[in-house]
């Protein structure tokens, strides 16, 4: 696991290389390797997970094929067995030192061949003109960014957007018209980012730029879902733990310690009980100082206890949100809305401390079984004939579009007339596509939504405290068997994610199996009153001179938020106000004229860990 930057077609001091990996050094803390040449330069941080003293990167060293990759290939030791039949040889154990000899073999197909999640750039000398390759795994699980200037035809990228922007040239432009897309949908979806010019590479996507010319991408087709087999409901539960089973094995292997996010709710705690299975485990769980609602510390604690596992209670202390909540928004680059960042970055930097740097989660089981009741709502709606789209739309959004739109003020409502909050074609396909209701919102919450949302803000908040994320339902084996399964196997009769419950039956406790679904989440609604830290920041940040300055949101209608969640607090005015909260930290943090810098840390006292006895 690594962070991977460089340039193509373009000039870069070793002093800029070095600043782009200092930016970047907590995703790969281990070693740096750097290679320039004439019109170009890759770079890697590497965090050492397979074969610690070997893999030097970039992969190549003295060939026309030269690579920086991050990830995991889980899949390396046989594509190692066949390039060697082939007649390759290499001098290391490590899972990307095959990825040049495999392309040498197959091209630009090469990814074909691999399993496992990675964003991969290679530069191949061998033709008259060099060219760049760029690639991202399958469902999106290691982001890319990069910044093409069509003026000087040169292409820049990096693992995380502040590393982006340590290049010379590269001015932090926010994109005004963006803050709308972010309400709609807790942070941007598509290629797009809140940066004018800054760019995401999408899943299953391979770039190529070759020398003075135009990059272009192609976005690999999807494999085709398997037929469901014989049986009903208990049989494809089988098909489906033997499938989680198989990859949560072989998630397990690593040459560090490696640790369970265990929430208390289902997904992870499914995966804990997997994983015992293979000895001895560490489960870690995260809560707050004080009494708050949707504490699940017992529910994790049950779940661990039960798997027979050594658990780790994480608490924070909601007095330190402040500065944490700058450090969490630094190191997405871009605003997320979703209350549980903070939590996150908390968390994984504890199980660092803890001496682990790898851990599981059950991240994407709701995507793929399909968890979340905005699906079920949707789905029961289109049944009954009823209009469903307005009201899943809401569902996904930080603020319903309604209230969005009062806001803010006439000037900006005018600019978003022709700015759509989503990229259109995901729009129209989840609203004109091919299939059920249920299958195109599927398709929308894997293509769209878990990448931006989820799995970037996973990405970046575990490699901050620098641990690798391994996600069991992101295997291709599970989210094929997921997707292939018919609407009564995933949401029936007022029940969601129906196969992987029976999936788990017999390997949780039935606290965990039989309590309401929850969301893992900070508990907003209850933190943003007077008095409590948040609220004093989100008074000092979105005051009414600076929002006015901005131009895009109308002070009185902001504190008109304040004052609805100050008289009665509520889940709509809470998240709207925690997301302009996120979004003004971030507008301070990457506004122009400031530095660019990474905060400073929290204090150490933020964070305390215990293991039950």
């Amino acid at each position: 696991m690594c962070r991977i930057y460089g340039y193509f077609n373009a000039v870069a001091s070793p002093h800029e290389m070095r600043t782009v990996a200092a930016l970047q050094r907590h995703g790969g803390p281990d070693a740096t390797g750097i290679r320039q040449a004439p019109a170009w330069g890759l770079g890697n941080n590497r965090l050492a997970v397979v074969d610690l003293d070997g893999g030097s990167q970039p992969y190549g060293l003295g060939g026309r094929v030269q690579v920086v990759f991050n990830g995991e290939i889980y899949n390396h030791g046989a594509l190692r067995h066949r390039l060697e039949g082939l007649g390759h040889s290499f001098d290391d154990r490590c899972d990307g030192a095959v990825i040049p000899a495999l392309y040498l073999e197959y091209g630009d197909a090469f990814t074909d061949h691999l399993d496992g999640m990675y964003s991969i750039a290679l530069v191949d000398l061998r033709g008259e003109r060099p060219r760049l390759l760029l690639s991202t795994d399958e469902i999106g699980m290691k982001p890319l960014y990069y910044r093409w200037d069509a003026a000087a035809r040169s292409l820049h990228f990096s693992s995380e957007i502040p590393a982006l922007l340590g290049f010379a040239g590269a001015p932090a432009r926010i994109r005004e018209t963006a803050l709308d897309a972010y309400l709609a949908t807790r942070t941007p979806f598509g290629g797009q980012t809140m940066f004018e010019g800054i760019e995401v590479m999408a899943p299953a996507t391979t770039l190529v730029c070759e020398q003075g010319a135009a990059p272009h991408s192609r976005r690999r087709p999807a494999a085709e879902l398997p037929q469901p087999g014989p049986g009903e409901g208990a049989a494809t539960a089988v098909r489906v733990r033997r499938a989680l089973r198989e990859e949560v094995g072989r998630l397990l292997v690593a040459d560090v310690p490696v640790a369970l996010i265990t929430s208390g709710g289902l997904d992870s705690s499914l995966v804990t009980a997997l994983a015992a299975e293979h000895g001895p485990v560490h489960s870690f769980n995260i809560a707050y100082k004080g009494d708050w609602p949707f504490d699940e510390r017992h529910f994790a604690r049950q779940a661990a206890e039960h798997a027979r596992a050594a658990y780790h209670q994480v608490e924070i202390d909601p007095a330190d949100f402040p500065a944490l909540l700058e450090e969490t928004v630094w190191h997405l680059g871009q605003p997320n809305a979703d209350p549980i960042a903070l939590s996150t970055y908390a968390l994984f930097k504890a199980v660092r401390a803890a001496g682990f740097t790898v851990a599981l989660t059950g991240d994407a089981a709701d995507e793929v079984f399909g968890g979340y009741g905005r699906m079920r709502h949707a789905a029961e709606a289109a049944a009954a004939g009823d209009a469903w789209a307005q009201d899943y739309l809401d569902a996904l959004s930080a603020v319903p579009a309604a209230l969005r739109r009062s806001l803010y003020t006439d000037a900006f409502r005018d600019r978003l007339r022709e700015v759509p909050a989503l990229p259109a074609e995901a729009e129209h396909d989840l609203l004109h596509g091919p299939g059920r209701v249920l299958e195109r919102i599927t398709r929308f919450e894997l293509g769209h939504r878990l990448p931006a949302y989820h799995l970037r803000r996973v990405d970046h908040l575990s490699m901050a405290g620098s641990i690798e994320v391994r996600l069991p339902f992101c295997q291709s084996s599970v989210v094929a068997l997921g997707r292939s399964l018919p609407d009564r196997l995933r949401l029936h009769d007022g029940q969601v994610k129906r196969t992987l419950y029976a999936a788990a039956a017999g390997l949780l406790p039935d606290s965990v199996l039989r309590r309401p679904k929850q969301p893992f989440t900070l508990p907003i609604t209850a933190m943003l009153r007077p008095g409590q830290p948040l609220w004093t920041q989100a008074r000092d940040l979105l005051t009414p001179d600076r929002l006015a300055a901005d131009g895009r949101l109308d002070p009185a209608a902001v504190q008109a938020l304040f004052d609805v969640q100050a008289e009665r607090p509520g889940d709509t005015p809470a998240l709207a106000l925690w997301s302009l909260l996120v979004h003004e930290v971030w507008r301070e943090q990457f506004r122009p004229t400031r530095a660019l810098a990474a905060p400073a840390h929290a204090p150490a006292h933020a964070l305390h860990t215990a293991v039950a006895a």
